[in-house]
């Protein structure tokens, strides 16, 4: 009888825990979606599927009827009140005809030339604050692998209407300044990070390629204080992507991602604020040379600078167009220097 009521418990305590997700798989492969962004109809990031294509239905109110699914920066289907109770959801992703990365190769070049197209995003408060995105080529030492500079060709920055800059009141701030470039030395230090405290590392196979997850949590139990401002419940999540079976080298590099969340208050604020910034990078071209000769423009969230429609690009990761359709002419360029 109590070899029963074990068993019991442990089975109640599988179901009640297992649901309380939803797993989303592709439709076409069966394969897990991670990365999936839910997002409600008023443009609220709600969550976001983790490396096993899970989200988790707390974060989901059963008072809203519809939610919006962004995956490889495109809506590819809606999230319905009727979803709630189901287990596994399979979505149809947009298929791509994204071109391989082209490859010039030259192992005893000086240099290697790592180029490709990148995004970057604030939320606040799981609302949309700034975004930006461009083309660029980051410079790696061919013989050390370590990572020597980056080269913005063009980019371009949006942020919402009505920004406020008051110190004390951190839900109003304009976080432009928060837009960066993506960090490509993580790759070269990869495998360091398995040995870090803090840290840890998942590896899995989903939708055609390899990822590996670095993790890294702080700040659970304690806040930091700087100048009147308090931080909380650090969360860092960079993802590889590489070709499936690949030995997970530059060449093999289909996708980076940055993912970094804190809360965060001024201390006369009764509540945090929760900060959220995303830095995505898709390689297109790698080249091996003797010398660096790129075109580069300085990175300042302040403006844009482009001087062609780089986003026009069937296989660019046009975020814009998915922000617009919530903000409308809410979501404004900065002025094109």
């Amino acid at each position: 009888m109590k070899t029963k009521f074990i068993l019991f418990f442990v089975l109640a305590s599988f179901i009640s825990v297992h649901s309380q997700t939803l797993t989303l798989v592709s439709e076409f492969s069966g394969i897990p979606l991670s990365k999936v962004m839910v997002f409600s109809s008023d443009g609220k990031l709600v969550t976001t599927s983790d490396i096993y294509g899970t989200i988790d239905k707390v974060a989901l109110d059963p008072n809203k009827s519809e939610y919006s699914l962004i995956y490889d920066n495109f809506v590819i289907g809606k999230l319905n009140q009727a979803d709630f109770n189901q287990p596994v959801i399979k979505l149809r992703e947009k298929i791509v005809d994204v071109e391989p990365v082209v490859i010039k190769d030259n192992a005893k070049a000086k240099y290697i030339l790592l180029k490709g197209n990148f995004n970057t995003y604030v939320f606040v408060n799981n609302k949309l604050n700034s975004y930006g995105d461009g083309i660029i080529t980051f410079v790696f030492d061919n013989k050390t692998k370590e990572l020597r500079s980056k080269k913005v060709q063009q980019y371009r920055v949006f942020e919402l209407l009505n920004p406020n800059d008051v110190r004390k009141n951190t839900s109003e701030w304009d976080y432009k300044f928060f837009l960066n470039l993506p960090d490509m030395n993580s790759l070269v230090n990869i495998n360091d990070f398995k040995n870090k405290e803090n840290t840890v590392v998942k590896e899995v196979s989903a939708s055609g390629k390899d990822i590996v997850e670095v993790r890294k949590k702080l700040l659970q139990d304690k806040e930091f204080s700087l100048l009147g401002y308090r931080f909380f419940d650090s969360d860092t999540a960079i993802d590889f992507s590489f070709g499936k079976g690949s030995k997970k080298s530059y060449r093999d590099l289909l996708e980076f991602s940055d993912l970094r969340k804190v809360k965060l208050k001024h201390k006369s604020e009764p509540n945090f604020n929760q900060i959220i910034v995303q830095k995505n990078f898709y390689p297109t071209e790698m080249e091996f040379s003797d010398q660096v000769q790129v075109d580069d423009v300085k990175f300042r969230p302040g403006s844009s600078k482009y001087k062609t429609q780089f986003w026009q690009e069937d296989s660019f990761p046009n975020m814009q167009k998915v922000f617009e359709s919530f903000f409308k002419n809410d979501l404004r360029e900065v002025k094109n220097k």
